[in-house]
């Protein structure tokens, strides 16, 4: 523990939250509901608030209570974590300095800055051109964005700290969702493999992606609809715990540590995968241009540079032969 300096002892003996140990001037207590050490008094008094939360002081907890497995995925949350933001955001950088040096909007084009916003909208809810191309590919594609928008939002709930607003009682039905994001998944890799033109482009990664969110979705299904449920107010207690920098012990459930270090290789190798069409849509000439060609001349700022560069020379050099 680090509590003004460090301090050392064994975990056992804490004797499971039934000892308080003593270190230096100290007393510390393991609360053994949420598996956290906190300061007390020589009795090992552990004081609640009205609303039932501890108000004990907490010294920074290094000990190895947080078995080896809690240390690994803490890591890994943090280093998977830092690579999608630092991805992204080297990504969405050069998609903004990327030259769009012609008037490519695809039909029905609008024609004004208001309408691509509509468009946009359209494309990012409805997946409107998507439709328009093949329903069978909209469908399944939809049922999987869809569902999984819904089980990001319920899965809001772990990563808030103390009591949840009462607004995520109205949520608990998006759990079902997860049979739509399954669905759609299970269609998208069917499509992949029985249509031989697109089993003809589609490289080993792409099989990869679709196979590791199939069991992303199907190893959360079974902790949430089977009897293989997995301790939530643990994952809450870890998940929380990550946001606020205080570490709790997690679950060791199989099924929830596969769940869980998929979603961290997912998180890490985004930027680089094809899931960046999330981003890239916003950056698409073919859907965010005005059609106004006819009005107002496209140019790109590399471009107009190089213009004004060459004019500058011919006036320079009209100047030398007069």
């Amino acid at each position: 523990l680090y509590d003004n300096g460090f301090k050392t002892f064994m975990s056992s003996q804490f004797k499971h939250g039934k000892k308080t140990v003593k270190s230096g001037d100290n007393f510390y207590k393991m609360n053994y509901d949420n598996n956290r050490i906190y300061n007390t008094d020589s009795s090992g008094t552990i004081v609640f608030d009205d609303s039932g939360k501890i108000t004990n002081k907490k010294p920074i907890d290094f000990s190895i209570t947080k078995n080896v497995v809690v240390i690994i995925f803490t890591a890994l949350f943090y280093i998977s974590l830092l690579v999608f933001i630092v991805g992204m955001g080297r990504k969405i950088y050069q998609f903004w300095i990327t030259p769009a040096p012609l008037k490519i909007p695809t039909a029905p084009t609008p024609l004004t800055q208001s309408g691509v916003v509509f468009r946009m909208i359209r494309e990012v809810t409805l997946f409107e051109s998507l439709f328009r191309s093949n329903k069978w590919i909209w469908l399944f594609g939809f049922l999987f964005h869809f569902g999984l928008l819904l089980i990001l939002v319920r899965h809001l709930r772990y990563f808030i700290p103390g009591d949840l607003p009462e607004v995520f009682l109205l949520i608990q039905p998006f759990k079902y969702a997860a049979f739509a994001m399954i669905i759609g998944l299970g269609g998208l890799l069917a499509r992949r493999i029985f249509v031989s033109r697109i089993r003809y482009i589609s490289a080993p990664s792409d099989y990869l992606m679709l196979l590791m969110l199939i069991v992303i979705g199907v190893s959360g299904v079974i902790m949430t609809f089977t009897d293989n449920h997995t301790d939530v107010m643990a994952v809450k207690a870890f998940a929380s715990g990550l946001v606020i920098f205080d570490w709790a012990n997690m679950p060791t459930d199989i099924n929830f540590l596969i769940h869980l270090f998929l979603v961290f290789v997912l998180l890490s190798i985004f930027p680089i995968s094809k899931l960046l069409h999330v981003p890239g849509v916003f950056f698409s000439p073919t859907r965010n241009q005005v059609d106004n060609a006819r009005k107002k001349r496209h140019i790109s700022p590399w471009a107009l540079k190089q213009e004004k560069d060459n004019a500058i020379k011919l006036e320079q050099t009209l100047g030398k032969d007069n």
